[in-house]
């Protein structure tokens, strides 16, 4: 157990700060404050001593130096197990300090807001804190860290049970805590000054992530899994009904999020465990979404639903038709929202925030470390299609092509689709071999009653084979569109002359792992 007698109290948040204070005075614990904590401690009739009179040392520099000093830290770092610990604090008159309550200046809360300047960011990295929470919390077998307010109650239960004393097994989980919260601190000052100084992959990085909430389970039912959010997010997946997200649902409103950065307004995707099922962009939420589900309607069954524009009582009526696991759109009217209200298991989740902030980097674990890429937003201009057949592009071709192509990059790999001008007709995602991919996609279209005839073919990689183009050819398919780049481009295009296709090269390859 660790008797707590005297307290070393400063915190940024104040939040229960006097009620929590008030419990140590009628424990009779010294109480060490600083600035505006001790403040608030007098003006609430709760007796501290101030840090310069504690240290004999004035608070300097605006109140960037007040808790740095040997007294402190000497009296929090003590190690009451050596002998001359004790010696060395017993003759420099330095008493021990039992208990560190410190939260730190809200640096991420601060660089969220609109218009901050760096030099105004830089005056919320917290110095004297997180010093204080990392002494305390390395000396935990005899210094007890609350680093969050939540953690409150927890000392005031084990003070009340265990006649003002702490166990160790407590101050040890806090200490983690504690260790914790600094190296996320850090890692959100390290992100924002290397994005302040655009440094794209700096030698050093740091994540840091906070838990949200534990979920159900992770990718199946044996699996355990929770959801961190970065702290230095500037948008939460909030819903607006539902039930909780499970892991799954996570990955799937991800994937969702991706593809509508890709879309123009009013455009619709259907994903399913991470592919796009349907893609459809009209003028119109509800003809997009028709078209989207069309392609293939069986898939479409348990699926997230991505409306990049507001969704009125029909889309809503419309989408409700069958089972769906979550609506992810720019707005809902209010009849929209009371048609998905009898609904109460569909998650309903507000984009118009979440599309601000679309990731720039993308990282991906492996077993010794991350992977650090650019996400793949890059887009193509017409200008960049490089017709490389004999049959030449006509002007309304170009649409169908470009659609084919934004589509097909936010299918994993191998990808092919089929489209017509603005929606999905087959899709062919995941298969080992390309040709696989051009089966599958033909077979989708097929299951769904839907005519390849006249359609836009995208390939998110070369064809490595002419194969690829001898079974496009025969569902009647206008054009393709693909990077090119094999070795055997030559064979390949002279297989679309054959067939009296048109062909574009875009030199861009999406592959989509």
């Amino acid at each position: 157990m660790i008797k707590i007698e005297r307290a070393l109290i400063s915190v940024s948040d104040k939040t229960n700060l006097v009620e929590f204070c008030k419990f140590l005075d009628s424990r009779k614990i010294e109480i060490i404050s600083t600035g505006g904590t001790l403040k608030v401690l007098r003006e609430n009739g709760i007796e501290a001593i101030p840090i310069q009179e504690y240290t004999g040392y004035p608070e300097i520099l605006d109140g960037r130096v007040k808790t740095l000093h040997p007294k402190v830290h000497a009296g929090i770092l003590g190690d009451l197990d050596k002998e001359f610990h004790k010696e060395q604090l017993e003759k420099l008159n330095i008493s021990s300090i039992d208990l560190v309550v410190v939260n730190l200046y809200p640096f991420v809360s601060t660089i969220q807001k609109e218009g901050i300047t760096l030099s105004e960011a830089i005056e919320q990295i917290d110095i004297g804190g997180p010093s204080l929470l990392r002494a305390s919390a390395k000396n935990n077998k005899f210094t007890v860290v609350v680093p969050e307010v939540t953690d409150y109650q927890i000392i005031q239960e084990e003070m009340e049970k265990n006649n003002d004393c702490v166990p160790r097994e407590t101050s040890f989980q806090l200490a983690a805590k504690a260790f914790g919260i600094t190296a996320v601190y850090d890692s959100a000052i390290s992100s924002y000054l290397q994005q302040v100084r655009n440094e794209k992959f700096p030698k050093y990085i740091s994540l840091g992530f906070q838990k949200k909430q534990n979920l159900r389970y992770g990718e199946n039912p044996h699996q355990e899994a929770a959801y961190y959010e970065s702290v230095s997010s500037m948008q939460s997946l909030q819903t607006i009904q539902g039930k909780e997200l499970s892991f799954n649902n996570i990955l799937d409103f991800q994937a969702t999020l991706h593809s509508l950065f890709n879309l123009p307004e009013n455009s619709a995707a259907i994903i399913k465990h991470l592919n796009p099922c349907g893609i459809a962009s009209t003028g119109s939420p509800l003809e997009s979404f028709q078209l989207a589900r069309r392609t293939d309607p069986a898939s479409a069954f348990g699926s997230v639903i991505g409306i990049n524009g507001i969704i009125d009582g029909n889309l809503a009526s419309t989408i409700t038709e069958n089972f769906v696991e979550g609506v992810l759109a720019k707005g809902f009217t209010e009849e929209a929202k009371d048609i998905f209200a009898k609904k109460q298991n569909i998650r309903l989740i507000h984009l118009d925030e979440l599309l601000k902030f679309q990731e720039k980097m993308d990282f991906r674990p492996v077993a010794h470390g991350i992977l650090v890429q650019d996400t793949d937003l890059l887009k193509i201009g017409e200008n960049q299609l490089k017709v490389v057949t004999k049959k030449q592009l006509e002007y309304e071709d170009i649409k169908g092509l470009m659609f084919a192509w934004t589509t097909v990059k936010l299918i994993k790999s191998n990808a092919i689709v089929f489209t017509d001008k603005n929606s999905t007709l087959g899709i062919g995602a995941g298969q080992m071999s390309r040709v696989d991919s051009v089966d599958l996609a033909i077979i989708k279209a097929k299951t769904s009653g839907l005519s390849l005839e006249g359609s836009y073919v995208g390939s998110d990689a070369f064809f490595p084979f002419r194969d690829n183009v001898d079974k496009i050819a025969k569902t009647g398919a206008r054009a393709i569109i693909q990077p090119g780049g094999s070795i055997r481009d030559k064979e390949v295009i002279e297989a679309a002359d054959e067939y009296n296709l048109i062909m574009v090269f875009t030199g861009i390859r999406h592959f989509r792992h």
